[in-house]
């Protein structure tokens, strides 16, 4: 091998990849990914209960599952699959913005 060979192979030494670094993994990336997709989840599923919880109050408060019996009581399984509202997020916006109980009017 000549001195010129040399040089050049001493140029593009510095460019190779260490093989100590090729499979070098880090854990923080993949962290915090995951607690992201972790509270993701976690909001999505609040949203649902949300909604669920939301859907039952206001048939309860618009009578929409009467008892057809027993008068003055409710039917539970109506209240199960009732749809009060026309769309889910009207109940999720309601939910949202009215985290306090009404008022109850003086007389």
């Amino acid at each position: 091998m000549s001195d010129a060979e040399r040089e050049i192979l001493k140029i593009y030494d510095g460019s190779r990849p260490l093989d100590e670094d090729l499979f070098e993994t880090s854990n923080v990336n993949q962290l915090a990914w995951t607690l992201v997709v972790v509270l993701a989840f976690a909001v999505v599923w609040l949203c649902i209960a949300l909604v669920n919880a939301e859907n039952q109050r206001y048939a309860l408060m618009t009578n929409k599952c009467p008892d057809p019996l027993f008068k003055g009581e409710i039917d539970r399984q109506c209240l199960v699959m009732v749809h009060s509202r026309d769309h889910w997020w009207e109940h999720l916006w309601y939910g949202v913005t009215h985290v306090s109980p009404p008022k109850p009017d003086k007389k």
